[in-house]
């Protein structure tokens, strides 16, 4: 098998270090008010058509669905959420992985693609000296979009 393409390699490294960067001191009720509010401001200063879902274990903190969304960005939230969940890190850091073997989640993960999906848009919420303990999840944009609304939301709260 051949080395994977720079690019991807490029790409993998960033999203390692983004998961490294924004592991979060603490991740309360208030927290998850917080982030979700401010995905929903980015969202709404770009008039993005999203779904926004934040988890702590098996509840949900915070949905909101933005004018554009669709019952299939909740559809989509829930599989990107299953990736995060199993994997442990970012949906689009998996499908990546994949990719960078040559192959796709799709063709050799041997799960079902109507229940996951390594598709950018979902990020591990993980605290320091506690690991991952829920997800924040956007869908309805091209996925390294969701992807990048979600990280540019870590950033700024982290920074609050």
């Amino acid at each position: 098998m051949s080395a994977p393409a720079p690019e991807i390699t490029e790409l993998i490294t960033e999203l390692e270090e983004q998961e490294r960067r924004l592991t979060l001191p603490r991740f309360t009720l208030d927290d998850a008010w917080a982030l979700g509010t401010l995905l929903v401001e980015l969202a709404r200063e770009r008039d993005a058509p999203v779904a926004v879902d934040i988890r702590r274990g098996g509840q949900q903190l915070f949905h909101a669905a933005l004018p554009g969304s669709t019952p299939d960005n909740d559809a989509w939230i829930d599989r990107k959420r299953r990736v995060v969940e199993r994997y442990g890190c970012s949906s689009l850091l998996v499908g990546s992985r994949f990719r960078a073997k040559g192959t796709t989640f799709e063709e050799s993960s041997r799960l079902d693609p109507d229940t996951y999906a390594a598709h950018g848009g979902a990020f591990p919420i993980a605290v320091t000296d506690a690991g991952v303990i829920g997800t924040v999840v956007v869908s309805g944009l091209p996925q390294v979009e969701d992807h990048k609304m979600v990280i540019e939301a870590l950033e700024r709260f982290l920074s609050a």
